[in-house]
C-alpha cells in the first residue's frame, strides 16, 4: 500500500542566526506579524495561518545551511508576486530567478538575509 496524505509537508522550520532581524524581514516581505514565542524550550516565531492547525512553520535561531545550499521552502505571497520580491530585496534579502510560471500558479526563488533558500508562491 502506498502512503499518500492529505498534505506530504506538515511542517517547516527556518534556521536564521538573529531570530529579531528574521522576525523583521519576514513581516515585511509577507505583511504578516511574525511574533517571537518563548513559551518552549527554545524561542521560535510562528507563521501565522487563517485556521488553527494550518500548515506553516515557525522560525527558530540555528544554524542556516551555507549560502543557497539547504532546502527551499516556498511560501504564500500575500499579494501580487512583484510587489513581494521587490519587498524581499528592500528587505536585506536576494531574489535569485525570474517569475516561474507553472500551472499550479507563479513562483521565485529567493534568498533570506541569512541565505536560506524561500520560494515566494503565488496561486
Amino acid at each position: 500500500m502506498s502512503f499518500t496524505p492529505a498534505n506530504f509537508t506538515v511542517w517547516a522550520e527556518i534556521p536564521v542566526t538573529d531570530l529579531d532581524r528574521a522576525i523583521t524581514f519576514y513581516n515585511a516581505v509577507f505583511n504578516t506579524e511574525l511574533k517571537k514565542d518563548e513559551t518552549g524550550p527554545n524561542p521560535m516565531a510562528m507563521f501565522p495561518t487563517a485556521t488553527p492547525g494550518g500548515v506553516a512553520g515557525h522560525l527558530y535561531q540555528g544554524k542556516p545551511a551555507a549560502e543557497g545550499a539547504g532546502p527551499t521552502v516556498h511560501l504564500a505571497s500575500p499579494d501580487k508576486l512583484e510587489d513581494a520580491l521587490g519587498r524581499v530585496k528592500d528587505a536585506g534579502g536576494k531574489v535569485l530567478s525570474d517569475v516561474i510560471a507553472i500551472p499550479a500558479g507563479r513562483f521565485a526563488y529567493c534568498l533570506d538575509p541569512d541565505g536560506n533558500s524561500i520560494g515566494l508562491f503565488s496561486y
